[in-house]
């Protein structure tokens, strides 16, 4: 296993051209980023979902969700939606630093993969041009090892293929030796107890999230995490997106199973105990 795959053809050329172009006045709107990392020869916006209907299409990908879920469900109830990124990278864009996505968490690193990213070429990505360099190996318990690894690779595709990779997988995009910008989008999937990268809730605040079918509502944040993470009042956000909120609000157990019989067990224990006396 390298940490990493692509998938090739997995979406029609017409798909990411009407995402594409859906983008395009926006990627010419925004400013270029500010700082090394994001890269000052760079834009980059979120919040994709508000921006282009043909979006969802790529996010709910069923491949992709189900490699998603393969690779995240031992430590979790539910994934989320982590960040939705679109990527503009001009000529002359120097190399990023590499990094693993993870280490955005301060947790335990080695046992637990925190995310997985999905990164769509809008155009051709090549070498010359800033394709992502992953190295492959790096993931992992590897990703405890201080040294840097030697082998990197520029991941080269055309629109419709998807790279997928971990996010304990060491990676940067590369630098653009051309006169042509590469575009792309970066989609991220994480375990649902971890607070996102971007914040799912203001960018798909409930009037916008009313507007998603349910299990898109669902994948950005209106659902809970067993046990009753992300309430509202004590229940699933989820009542937030129907057309009237309950009057009288009392709050419901959302726990696991085994949760829900330790908690059974005690309470049977006091009632066993009340009947003795």
């Amino acid at each position: 296993m390298h940490g990493y795959c692509v998938v090739p053809d997995l979406v029609s050329s017409a798909q990411v051209a009407a995402l594409a172009a859906d983008l395009a006045p926006q990627f010419a709107a925004i400013d270029f980023c500010r700082g090394d990392f994001y890269g000052e020869q760079t834009k980059r916006f979120g919040r994709l979902l508000t921006r282009s209907e043909h979006a969802s299409a790529f996010i709910q990908h069923p491949l992709v969700l189900d490699l998603v879920e393969r690779a995240l469900g031992a430590w979790c109830d539910t994934i989320q939606l982590n960040l939705t990124q679109a990527i503009e990278i001009h000529p002359g864009a120097p190399r990023q630093v590499p990094h693993r996505d993870q280490d955005m968490w301060e947790g335990v690193k080695g046992e637990v993969e925190y995310l997985v990213n999905v990164m769509w070429p809008f155009t051709p990505y090549t070498q010359a041009n800033g394709a992502t360099l992953v190295y492959p190996g790096s993931h992992g318990v590897r990703a405890l090892d201080p040294d840097e690894p030697e082998l990197s690779v520029a991941v080269e595709m055309t629109p419709g293929s998807a790279l997928i990779f971990l996010g304990s997988t060491l990676h940067g995009a590369g630098n653009n030796r051309t006169d042509t910008i590469r575009r792309g989008m970066i989609v991220s999937y994480s375990l649902g107890w971890l607070k996102p990268y971007e914040n799912q809730w203001l960018a798909y605040p409930p009037e916008v999230a009313r507007r998603f079918p349910r299990d898109l509502a669902a994948l950005v944040g209106y659902r809970q995490h067993r046990p009753n993470l992300g309430n509202w009042e004590g229940l699933c956000p989820s009542v937030l997106l129907g057309e009237r909120l309950p009057e009288r609000i009392g709050a419901v157990d959302a726990l696991r199973p085994d949760q829900t019989e330790m908690v059974g067990a005690f309470r049977r224990s006091l009632d066993d105990a009340d009947g003795s006396r």
